[in-house]
């Protein structure tokens, strides 16, 4: 892990609660075609503050120097057009490490801003047409995270998700016409009491997860000590925490590498697929993200075999928000997906959701 750092954020490994967020984050970064997460909860229950952790943690990536959208030096689906031109005309790519980029997009973004636009500065000048990359460019081989997306302009988040589901950003603009690569996990926050996704756009996210305030007066204290340590002296709080988290960033990227190797049985997948069907869960995007979500899983434990306990720690954050809106409930909790799973996979079904993630974690 590089020593040196431009920004102070709170350790991810210092964070407490809120397990199943912190999972289904570092699940979507061993694995992004995930499809990214959305999560829902009440104010002040550390989202924001884990999102800015977790890009803190990962490993920095080699780029190509300048370049203003990350492009991979070797990975040529990564690259932009220009980089991937040099390439192919043999040229040695000079290369630099750089942190994961963490992009925050603001409520108050326009189309322009998110996507590129054109460079009025060179136009005015230099009388050419050239492209300003976006937040897009940017966040590409990154995190983007959107806080407050149920409150964000619904042709934006319609962009958001497109680029997310494809991994490409195409402008056209005036005479110009840019398609970049924009490839990152997607993760917006919201407050349900804000307003709500509107359930084609939910679905587009690969996981939900729910947070809600911690309860437990020991744990709320932890919490408190563990804010007012690190506000008191950051570089002296990351040093006693800094072996915990490269224990942690070297789990992740053993991860990254161990997944293509990682295989879930036939009888596991039609399992999965009966869960779905079950509960009606329209289209196939529960049926991929719940089959790359227990990969993910597998691989961060250090296996190369799915069992059923991976499916039953990811099935609920995959599926609970591509159900049919019960009129009831504020947020889905995942009990309807959690009697399923049980129903299917022939298991006794839990009194109430933490007694099935007690058994889970024992």
């Amino acid at each position: 892990m590089s020593q040196t750092r431009k920004r102070r954020v709170f350790p991810f490994t210092a964070i407490v609660g809120q397990e199943e967020m912190k999972l289904a984050l570092l699940l979507n970064v061993i694995d992004p075609r995930i499809g990214g997460v959305m999560i829902m909860g009440d104010r002040g229950t550390g989202k924001s503050t884990t999102i800015r952790a977790l890009a803190d943690l990962l490993p920095e990536i080699p780029v190509v120097a300048g370049d203003p959208y990350n492009s991979s030096p070797t990975d040529p689906d990564l690259q932009s057009s220009e980089v991937r031109a040099r390439a192919e005309a043999g040229e040695t790519l000079p290369v630099e490490p750089r942190q994961v980029p963490m992009v925050d997009l603001p409520l108050g973004a326009t189309e322009d801003r998110l996507c590129g636009t054109i460079d009025i500065e060179k136009a005015l000048s230099e009388g050419i047409r050239a492209f300003e990359p976006g937040l897009l460019a940017k966040a590409n081989r990154g995190l983007l995270y959107v806080d407050e997306v149920n409150l964000l302009d619904d042709h934006l988040v319609d962009v958001l998700l497109d680029s997310a589901a494809s991994g490409w950003n195409t402008v056209e603009r005036e005479g110009v016409s840019v398609r970049h690569p924009a490839r990152f996990v997607l993760i917006g926050s919201g407050n349900p009491e804000e307003g709500e996704l509107r359930p084609q756009l939910l679905d587009r996210f690969g996981m939900s997860v729910e947070v809600r305030t911690v309860r437990d007066p020991e744990l709320r204290v932890q919490v408190v000590d563990q804010r007012t340590g690190f506000d008191a002296d950051p570089e002296a709080f990351s040093v006693q925490v800094q072996e915990v988290q490269e224990a942690l960033q070297a789990r992740v990227v053993e991860a990254q590498n161990r997944l293509p190797s990682v295989v879930i049985d036939d009888d596991l997948r039609v399992r999965i697929s009966a869960v779905c069907g079950e509960l009606d869960v329209d289209g196939l995007r529960g049926d991929i993200v719940t089959n790359r979500a227990a990969r993910a899983l597998a691989a961060f434990e250090h296996r190369n075999e799915v069992t059923d306990d991976d499916v039953a720690r990811v099935v609920a954050c995959c599926l609970r928000h591509r159900l049919r809106k019960d009129p009831l409930e504020q947020i889905d909790t995942g009990d309807r997906v959690i009697k399923m799973f049980c129903k299917v996979f022939e298991r006794p079904e839990p009194s109430d959701r933490s007694a099935f993630e007690l058994a889970l974690a024992a």
